[in-house]
């Protein structure tokens, strides 16, 4: 019987840290379902090898360092994930064609409830949404695996340099060397910072009332008053983007003319609003079926970029979407 509730002990000990390792490991990888299979690797690691966890560090600390290494062996193995805007410049709605980019490891979108604790104080909340915002886990994949995690351990969880030199087995100059140059690389790309999605101020909630409004009525002058001169919009798992009120209208108004009529249902990703948009049924019955996962950025009040993905069948069930809207 000891034996049972001893491992059923260190089962909920592991259990505690599921989510901010799942954290961790999405803004490592750029992929909620990598990060997943991330932190199942990590806790079975753990739970074999907890016999030699001689406790000369706490528990987080070492699943930390187990996660660091399955991140660090993953990203080894593969290429860094991308948006549509780190493969290619801005199209011209006249030239705009839709062309798939399937050889492309797409950057991810990710429920907040899967990478941000519940338990963490207003401050710390902060920071941990703004560092899952799609821009900022986009600039992460520019730098090498271990400026990587030097970066996420010092920057985001705030930990010591010395920590860090413990969990990666090198030297504290050696860490904030590569922190440096992280930043230096961060700041290159530019992840700008955006409004997060909780809590929402009164002007944000109303914007995006407006937003919803704008598209489902699909009022082009409306949306254009709500966009940053130099919005962006991007569909991934194709590789075309567009930057500005002309080329984004111009495509709503052009191919995109299809989501005319669609519905947008609020939900939250990358620590930012989102909305499953439902588009018409094709059958005619007046339902609407799944269309895309559409995150917004938002920057001093207006939209400043638009990313629908639009792999439904992949994003609908993680976020806990239904498969249809009824007509209503």
């Amino acid at each position: 019987m000891s034996d049972v509730v001893a491992t059923q002990d260190l089962d909920s000990r592991l259990e505690q840290h599921r989510t901010e390792l799942t954290g961790y490991c999405y803004r490592m990888l750029g992929s909620a379902f990598e990060a997943d299979d991330a932190v199942q690797d990590t806790m079975v690691r753990a739970w074999r090898n907890f016999d030699k966890f001689e406790g000369r560090s706490s528990l987080r600390s070492w699943l930390y360092r187990i996660a660091t290494n399955v991140c660090l062996d993953m990203l080894n193995a593969g290429n860094r994930r991308a948006r549509p805007m780190d493969l290619t410049a801005a199209t011209p709605v006249a030239q705009a064609a839709l062309n798939s980019r399937p050889e492309i490891t797409w950057l991810e979108p990710v429920p907040d409830g899967r990478v941000l604790p519940s338990a963490a104080g207003p401050a710390e909340t902060a920071v941990s949404r703004e560092s899952v915002r799609l821009a900022f886990v986009a600039a992460l994949q520019h730098l090498p695996p271990k400026q990587r995690a030097v970066l996420i351990l010092r920057e985001v969880l705030a930990w010591k340099a010395s920590e860090v030199a413990e969990l990666l087995e090198t030297t504290v100059a050696s860490v904030n060397s590569a922190l440096q140059r992280a930043r230096a690389t961060i700041a290159e790309h530019g992840a700008r910072e955006t409004d997060t999605a909780d809590p929402l101020d009164e002007e944000q909630r109303k914007l995006l009332e407006r937003y919803v409004a704008a598209f489902e009525g699909y009022d082009m002058a409306a949306l254009t008053a709500l966009l940053h001169e130099d919005a962006t919009l991007s569909m991934p798992p194709y590789d075309l983007w567009l930057r500005g009120h002309d080329d984004i209208v111009g495509w709503m108004l052009g191919v995109g003319e299809v989501c005319r009529g669609s519905k947008l249902v609020p939900v939250v990703a990358n620590g930012t609003p989102a909305f499953a948009h439902y588009h018409p049924s094709r059958s005619g019955d007046g339902g609407f079926e799944p269309w895309a996962l559409m995150v917004i950025e938002i920057v001093d009040g207006k939209v400043s970029g638009i990313t629908s993905f639009l792999d439904t069948k992949r994003w609908f069930p993680l976020f806990d979407l239904p498969e249809r809207l009824e007509k209503e």
